[in-house]
């Protein structure tokens, strides 16, 4: 993905309807991603004749390390020998202020943005942050919709469906009533039938006695 012309008109247009509110005219610069000039408009002409090359610098500055300005100029005041000697090294391009931010489109750097001349503190910083809040409303157009869901009736989201269970064959058929099991008769034949009792000859009991002396008698040493 690169930076379009296109793309750095609307930016640029952005900024300065930001900078028309604020009464604040500025110079706008619109690099891509290797630092290079694409678009460049100075509102203050022919005053302010300064704020060009710092508006471009800033643009650069930004793209050179991924960052804003501002973010630049907070850890690299610290270390002012390292800021001059890019600054020479660049021709000029680098400069800790704020009023420089990176562009970027679905998470790549394509470009950077410097403002300057704001005629206040955070001024420059409000007019790049104008023109980069286009690409917000460039991403939420080229997100795929979300499919809507059918309201409920009850505010509450339907449950879906629960699969119907297969049927077996026949399931649906009533049940037939079971038979009860007849009840098993054996018939013995006569011959194997047992003899009744009746007819069986009474047998004599050894151990009864009509008597007491009949029993005395019997035992060992009973009466003789």
């Amino acid at each position: 993905m690169s930076l379009t012309i296109d793309l750095a008109r609307r930016i640029l247009e952005a900024s300065k309807q930001r900078a028309r509110e604020l009464r604040s005219p500025v110079s706008i610069a619109i690099v891509d991603a290797g630092g290079h000039l694409v678009l460049f408009e100075r509102m203050m002409s022919p005053y302010g004749w300064a704020t060009g090359n710092i508006s471009i610098a800033k643009a650069a500055t930004a793209v050179m390390f991924n960052q804003s300005t501002d973010s630049v100029a907070q850890w690299g005041s610290g270390i002012p020998a390292f800021a001059s000697s890019l600054a020479t090294m660049t021709n000029g391009k680098f400069i800790m202020a704020a009023g420089g931010w990176p562009i970027r489109m679905q998470g790549t750097t394509i470009g950077g943005i410097g403002v300057s001349g704001g005629n206040a503190p955070g001024r420059d910083d409000d007019v790049a942050r104008a023109g980069l809040a286009v690409l917000d409303a460039i991403s939420e157009a080229m997100a795929p919709p979300i499919p809507a869901q059918p309201p409920s009736q009850s505010g509450i989201s339907p449950i879906p469906p629960v699969p119907a269970t297969p049927q077996q064959p026949f399931a649906n058929l009533p049940a037939t009533p079971s038979a009860p099991s007849p009840a098993i008769t054996h018939v013995m034949p006569e011959s194997e039938a047992a003899p009744s009792t009746q007819h069986l000859p009474a047998q004599e009991d050894p151990y009864h006695y009509d008597s007491y002396d009949q029993f005395n008698s019997d035992r060992p040493g009973g009466k003789q």
